[in-house]
Formats: C-alpha cells, structure tokens, sequence
C-alpha cells in the first residue's frame, strides 16, 4: 500500500518536475531549428529539387522517344478501309494500332549543351540555398544576441536596484540621525522609483525579443520559449587578426554569392552556344511500326490474322535544314551575347561587392572592439566615481541629487558595455562567416 501511494505521489509530481526542467536552446541548437524548419528555406530547397528535374529533361533528350497508338471506328457510306484500302460504301468496322520512335541524331549539339546548362543552374540553385542559410544563421544570431543583451541590462538594472536598496536604508539612519537632510531620501526614493519603472521595461524588452526569436525559429510556445543565457564571454577574435587580404581570398573561394555570379556568368556562355546551335542542320532517325483489322475483309480473315498479316514498317532519317527563318536565329544570338555581357559585369560587380563587404565587416568588428574596450574603461572609472561619490555621501558631504546622478552615470555606462559586447561578438559573426566558418559552427 506504501508503494503504491509512494508511486502515484511520484505520477503527480512529475509534471512539475518536467516543467521545472523546461528546455533552454543554446544558440547551435536554435540556428539548426531554423534551418531545418525555415519557409524560405524549404521554399528554396524545392527549387533545387525543381532544378534537379530540369536536369533529367535534359538527360531525357538522348533517350529515344516511343509513342504506341490504337483507335476503333464504325464506317457508313463511302469511307476508305484500311486493309483494303479502298473507298468502301458499306457499314463496316475497323481498328488500327501501332507505335512510332524517333531519335535526335544531331542538332547542333544543343541537346549535350542543354545538360551541361541543367548541371550548372542545378549548382547556381545550390549556392542560392548555401547563401540563404547563411543569412537565416546570421539573423537567427543576431536575435539570439538581443536577448542576451537585453537580459544583460536586465541583470545590471537589478543588480545597481539592490545597490539602491542597501543605499536607502542607509540614507534612512543617516536621516534620523540628522547627518543628511530629508530632501536627500526623497531624492534617493525618487530615483528608485525610477529605477522600478526601467527594469519593468527592461524587462518586458526581454520578453518581446525572446517572443521575436521564436517566431524567426517557427516556435509557437512562447510563453516557454527560453535560452541559455549563461557562461557567454567573448570568444577568440583569431578571425578578426586575420590580415584583410587573407579574409578576402577565404571569402572569393567560399562565399556563395560569388558562386552564384560565376555560375550565372557560366549559364549565359552556355546560352550563347544553345543559341547558336540553331545555324546548323538536324538530323533524326526515325521507326515505325502499324498494322490494321477490318470485319469488311475480303478474304475473311481472323482478327488475330489479319493483325499478322496486315502490318508494315517505317524507318529512315530525316534532315532539317534552316534556311530563312525571319532572322529569329541570329536575333536570339544577339540576346544570348547581350546577356553574357551582363552576366560578365555582374559578376565584376559581385567580386567588387564582397570585397567592398568584407572590408567594411573587418573594420566594423576592429572598431566594436575599440568600442568594447573604451566602455569597459568608462565602467571602471565610473565604478570609481560612485565609490567616491558614495563616501563622500555617507559623511554628509555631497546631497542626493548629486549622489544618484553618479550612480545613473554607472548605470548607463555598465548599460553601453553590455551594448558593446554584443555588438562586437555579432561583428565577429559575420566576418567569420566572410572567412568560411560553417554557418552551424558560429560560437559564442
């Protein structure tokens, strides 16, 4: 009996014991999710599976095609019969079957050259995937990384109320026992107040960048949604050592909107070629195979034997010669170069872009490190000032006013390290994603 009470005592317990235990994402986990439930990504990654079919069109072009036909009719008045093939004017029935092949021998090489542009547009819409995830990553991190911030600010706030607190009390003692004026706990109550009224804030600010996040990861339980929050310091800034040069050549032979103009330049060559394969004559082979059945035959012959005996067979090759065809050849040449043109500039301007992006990314993350490290100066000598400001309070010395408003200048300054922080560690997410870093291996 003790058992079994001991046991439904556990059944109950164990939803708060699941629910105490509710799942925190780090930030690996959260970029998975994304990518493997993102709309535009699935979006994208049907028009790979589409590209992939347009492949096997074109591999389809070297396979003979083979076609079979059948048809029955009923015949009243002057029709031709089939077997016969004479005008007949009398009711009779008729069937008639057979298949037809035909293959293309040569058109200019079109066919081999439609393939090769299915491979490389298959490529081009891989790198299109490849660039999407990276900046589904990149925003999935830079989400992730407002909540830290602003659970940070939310901490700080916090942390410098209790400091109030403690400071309140003291003020009171030195109140009473007429060391500081009365105007002076006002003073003190009032920037609580006000304090109260920031972590409220802050802490609804927290609350709607996780709410932001969620939804970026298609998570709709909210109310639960949570990530780890702790032990993120800042990581090794190896990349941003890196010489300029060196994160540039990683980027050119990694990065995929380069591919993608390399690719798209590569199509429009092959274009050009598709185009003019059409100046050149096509040959195909062709075969066919028929036979025919009429209850009008003269011989009275079986359906089976007439079947047998009825059919005939057709093969040859056929020659296609262009001659004039209202200049549309050399008018889709043209288009074809045209566009090979613009293709070679885009691809100019693509390289000129990522050189231009990673120059400033590089600069961006050295400038919120300069950034970083001047704010954790300003901290210290913050911190430093409100020491000072403190004692001097404590013995009278200096009024409230002058009291809060040096600990709201720490306030603000250990609120701008926090911004800081996370400004220089999102900074150092992108160039490391301009130096190849796998978009799932980002770390914090």
């Amino acid at each position: 009996m003790m058992r079994i009470k001991t046991l439904l005592l556990g059944l109950v317990c164990l939803p708060a014991v699941l629910f105490s235990q509710e799942k925190k994402w780090t930030l690996n986990e959260c970029v998975k999710h994304a990518l493997e439930n993102n709309i535009s990504i699935k979006q994208s990654e049907l028009d790979l599976e589409s590209a992939q079919y347009d492949k096997r069109d074109a591999i389809g072009k070297f396979i003979p095609s083979l076609n079979g036909s059948a048809s029955y009719s009923a015949n009243t008045g002057a029709n031709i019969n089939p077997v016969t093939n004479q005008f007949e004017n009398e009711v009779f029935t008729s069937f008639t079957t057979g298949f037809n092949s035909s293959l293309t021998l040569f058109d200019g090489l079109r066919n081999i050259r439609q393939l090769q542009r299915a491979k490389l547009a298959q490529l081009a819409t891989q790198y299109q995937l490849d660039k999407m995830k990276d900046d589904i990553s990149l925003a999935v991190a830079n989400a992730y990384l407002n909540v830290l911030l602003n659970k940070a600010n939310l901490s700080s706030l916090q942390s410098q109320n209790e400091v109030s607190k403690e400071q309140l009390k003291r003020t009171e003692d030195l109140v009473e026992g007429g060391v500081l004026p009365k105007g002076d706990l006002l003073e003190i109550k009032a920037n609580m107040a006000n304090e109260k009224q920031q972590i409220a804030i802050a802490r609804n600010t927290v609350k709607i960048a996780l709410i932001n996040l969620a939804q970026l990861l298609l998570v709709k339980d909210y109310e639960n949604f949570q990530i780890v929050d702790e032990g993120y310091e800042l990581v090794s800034n190896e990349v941003a050592n890196q010489p300029v040069a060196s994160i540039i050549a990683s980027a050119e032979e990694n990065r995929p909107e380069l591919k993608i103009a390399e690719q798209n330049l590569a199509i429009a060559q092959k274009d050009v070629q598709i185009s003019r394969g059409a100046y050149y004559p096509t040959l195909t082979a062709f075969f066919g195979y028929n036979t025919r059945y009429s209850d009008n035959d003269f011989f009275e012959r079986s359906f089976t034997t007439q079947l047998y005996q009825n059919d005939g067979i057709g093969y040859g090759v056929q020659l296609n010669v262009p001659i004039l065809n209202g200049l549309a050849t050399r008018n889709n040449v043209a288009r074809s170069k045209i566009n090979l043109e613009r293709r070679k500039y885009q691809l100019e301007q693509a390289k000129l872009d990522l050189e231009s992006n990673v120059y400033q990314a590089h600069v961006d993350a050295q400038g919120a490190l300069e950034a970083y490290e001047a704010a954790q100066e300003v901290v210290k000598s913050q911190e430093l000032a409100f020491d000072y400001a403190q004692q001097r309070y404590d013995v009278g010395l200096t009024n409230g006013f002058d009291f809060t408003q040096a600990k709201q200048r720490l306030d603000n300054a250990i609120i701008e390290l926090n911004r800081a922080k996370y400004d220089y560690i999102f900074k150092l997410k992108v160039l490391e994603l301009y130096f190849g870093i796998d978009p799932q291996n980002l770390k914090l």
